[in-house]
């Protein structure tokens, strides 16, 4: 089960900082549409892909342990048979949420991360909800 709106909508004011785990470097991807909607919003966007260097103008880090200081908020593109071990990641990383993206649904992850102490959001877009809750 989701937060509530208002849960949201304190998170969402809340965090400044989200990585995003699997950015594509490709403008027509929904991870790059929705991590350049965040960063037009103000918020600090750490790319989280192994392929890459940097995406929209920011340095790529291999994978969550890699950026070495916690951040707010993981937003997670990636299958749901990928997300147990990224939530694993989150909570030794300090974040206090883990957002699956729309059709991302992980129980198993999503148990470790609310076990560790993180709000988990599955199955919504970042993005959509952002724009829903905080009217921009």
């Amino acid at each position: 089960m989701n937060p509530s709106d208002g849960t949201l909508k304190e998170l969402l004011r809340s965090c400044r900082s989200i990585a995003v785990v699997g950015l594509s470097a490709q403008p027509d991807r929904p991870s790059h549409r929705v991590a350049a909607y965040l960063q037009a919003q103000g918020y600090q966007v750490i790319p989280v892909n192994p392929q890459l260097d940097t995406v929209l103008g920011e340095r790529c880090y291999p994978d969550l342990a890699a950026i070495g200081h916690p951040v707010d908020l993981v937003d997670v593109f990636r299958k749901p048979q990928d997300c147990l071990p990224v939530a694993q990641a989150a909570v030794a990383l300090g974040a206090k949420a883990l957002w699956l993206q729309l059709g991302v649904v992980d129980e198993a992850a999503a148990r470790t991360a609310q076990a560790g102490g993180l709000t988990v959001v599955m199955d919504r877009c970042l993005m959509v909800e952002h724009a829903r809750l905080l009217g921009h």
